[in-house]
Parts: structure tokens; C-alpha cells; sequence
């Protein structure tokens, strides 16, 4: 099948997407779309591109007759260009989040399911090799049964732009990341979130840009997320730091080493205060292709075997659900049930 693609959306990240689109064999990217036309005239020249230039997506697609759209502009238009990409017979791999609201993204999928089309979300961090190594780990029972996820997220990046002026940017813009890579890891849906976000003195964001969340999974499992987009000094991984306890052993990742485990030595351990424990190595030589290259494969390989992706939207609003769920939790101070979200 051969992909005629159309990007909405020439910022920086837009970038990554061309990138990988320009190396393969099956596709071919027909169109630019960007409100100010000057950066998708860029964009083009910076990738030598011999596509046509678009301010409108719906023009772009009658124009191009595009079969694929990149969704890489802002949350604010996602709705808007994937949901009109969709009923133009189009399908679409989309940034995250899927929209800026549950209504909205409970949309998107009844058009997807409408006109049959494919719509996906780009979740790259569940797909770096050291999370599907410690999946894998889990899923083959190194550490027994899962009961406690912890992840923490401290970074102070200075972006500029559109996520100063969000009312929850690292919730809605990042934390997302860690909520997908959590359900990602126990293989399990968020039941209920308890949210108290708020945002720390030398914050150069105007919405809360720090969380702690508590959630409870269907699993039985407990996640809780601590992190803060503001926090200077000392930074985390941008894949956060985990902390994975099970029955028979943790796994801990920094988000940037070999992740590694320390489990029940199998001696007799009778009568003693605290066990002994072996370390295990997890090796994170799993994927060739990591991050976005990896979500990118499984994307458009789904397509071509005519399956659902792994962050297909019906899956992908469960993330959502956490993220929106957290956020209404902050808002009115109690503990919210998100099985209702989705």
C-alpha cells in the first residue's frame, strides 16, 4: 500500500515525522499544512520536499487525495484536523494527547469507527527498549504479581509557547507519557485518581505545572506519579525515575541506565528478619528501532495487516481518561472514578 501522506502541523517535532516518512519505501508526502504558511515553506525546503503548501487541511486533502495524515499540530487542533482527515477517507497517526477533552476524544473514535479509517496516537516512551524489557521481565513473572508502580518526573525545561499558558501543562503535555508507559507495564486499566496538583514557587508556567497523583488499577495494583515541569536542578529522565515492586522483587529504572531487579533469593530463608536477594540484570537490547521509530513501525504495520495498533484511539483513551480524570480530581479535591471516562 502505498502512503500519501499529508503533515499538518510544521513545528519542531513535525521534524522527527518527516524524518522517518523520507526513509521509507511506501510512502510519499503530498502536502504541508501549517496556519502560517511561512513554516511549512520551510519545512519543505529543510527536507527537500516536492509537496504542495496548505493553510487548510480540508483543501490540502481534496487537493492531495491523501490517504494518511501526520497530526503533529498543537492539542488545541487535534480534534479539528484528525476528525476532518477521518471523514475525507483519510487515516491518521496523530501527537498525543488525542484531544483536549474526554468528549472530544470519545468523538474521534466514533469516526473512526464511522468511516472505518485508522486513527492512532503517537505514544513513543512505552515504546523505548528498556520499557518493553521490563514489560517483558513482568509479563514472564521475574517479580511475581505486580502491586505497586511508582514513576517520578522532575525536569525544568523552558519551552516558551503554548504550554506556559496551559492550565495543566504537565499533565495534559507530558504526564500522559508516564500514565501510558504504567498501563503499558501492568497490562491493566485505571479504576480510580486522587489529584493534588499545583505549581511550586519560581514557576514560569501560569497553570499548575507540578502533580501528585495516586491511581488505583483494575489489577489491583497502585500507581502513583509525583512530578513537576518546574523543577531546577537534579533533573530526571525525561522517561522518568520507576520503582516496580512485586511479590517476589523490585525493578527499578532511572529512566536513562540498564534497568535491573533485586529478587527473593530461592535459599531457605526460614526465620529471617529480612530476606536475601539476587540482583537481575534486564537487558534493554530488545528493539532496534526505539521511541518514536518504534511507535512508527507498529502504526504502519498495523494498517497494512489490517489491525488495530497497539495505541489505537480505543486504547489510547485510557490514557487519556487518567490524564483528564487526574485533572478533574485536582480541580474538585476528591478521589475520582474513571471507569466512567471510557
Amino acid at each position: 500500500m502505498k502512503h500519501k501522506i499529508i503533515v499538518a502541523g510544521c513545528g519542531g517535532m513535525a521534524n522527527v515525522w518527516v524524518k522517518d516518512a523520507l526513509t521509507r519505501k511506501d510512502t510519499e508526502i503530498v502536502g504541508l499544512v501549517d496556519i502560517n504558511l511561512e513554516s511549512a515553506k520551510s519545512m519543505s525546503e529543510r527536507h527537500g520536499l516536492n509537496c504542495e503548501l496548505f493553510t487548510d487541511i480540508s483543501e490540502a486533502l481534496s487537493t492531495t487525495n491523501a490517504n494518511l495524515v501526520f497530526d503533529v499540530t498543537i492539542p488545541a487542533s487535534h480534534f479539528q484536523i484528525s476528525s476532518t482527515a477521518m471523514k475525507h477517507g483519510a487515516n491518521v497517526f496523530g501527537e498525543k494527547p488525542m484531544s483536549e477533552s474526554m468528549e472530544e476524544a470519545r468523538e474521534l473514535i466514533a469516526i473512526a469507527e464511522e468511516t472505518g479509517r485508522s486513527y492512532s496516537i503517537m505514544q513513543n516512551r512505552r515504546f523505548n527498549s528498556p520499557m518493553r524489557s521490563i514489560h517483558k521481565a513482568i509479563q514472564e513473572g521475574k517479580i511475581g504479581k505486580v502491586g505497586y508502580i511508582g514513576a517520578n518526573f522532575f525536569i525544568g525545561p523552558h519551552f516558551g509557547g503554548f504550554r506556559d499558558v496551559m492550565d495543566s501543562p504537565l499533565i495534559l503535555d507530558m504526564a500522559i507519557h508516564t500514565f501510558d508507559q504504567a498501563r503499558y507495564l501492568t497490562g491493566s486499566d485505571p479504576v480510580s485518581v486522587y489529584c493534588h496538583e499545583y505549581n511550586p514557587p519560581g514557576s514560569w508556567y501560569a497553570g499548575n505545572a507540578s502533580a501528585v497523583c495516586i491511581f488505583e488499577m483494575s489489577d489491583g495494583s497502585v500507581f502513583t506519579y509525583n512530578g513537576s515541569w518546574c523543577s531546577e536542578g537534579m533533573p530526571t529522565s525525561w522517561d522518568s525515575a520507576w520503582r516496580i515492586n512485586g511479590e517476589m522483587g523490585t525493578i527499578i529504572w532511572d529512566g536513562a541506565s540498564e534497568p535491573y531487579a533485586e529478587i527473593v533469593s530461592p535459599i531457605d530463608q526460614t526465620g529471617k528478619f529480612i530476606r536475601e536477594y539476587e540482583k537481575l540484570t534486564i537487558s534493554s537490547d530488545y528493539l532496534e528501532r526505539w521511541g518514536h521509530e518504534g511507535c512508527f513501525d507498529e502504526m504502519f504495520d498495523a494498517i497494512e495487516e489490517g489491525r488495530l495498533a497497539e495505541t489505537d484511539c480505543r486504547d489510547n483513551i485510557k490514557s487519556m481518561a487518567m490524564v483528564y480524570g487526574a485533572i478533574d480530581s485536582a480541580r474538585k479535591s476528591k478521589k475520582i472514578d474513571l471507569r466512567d471516562y471510557y
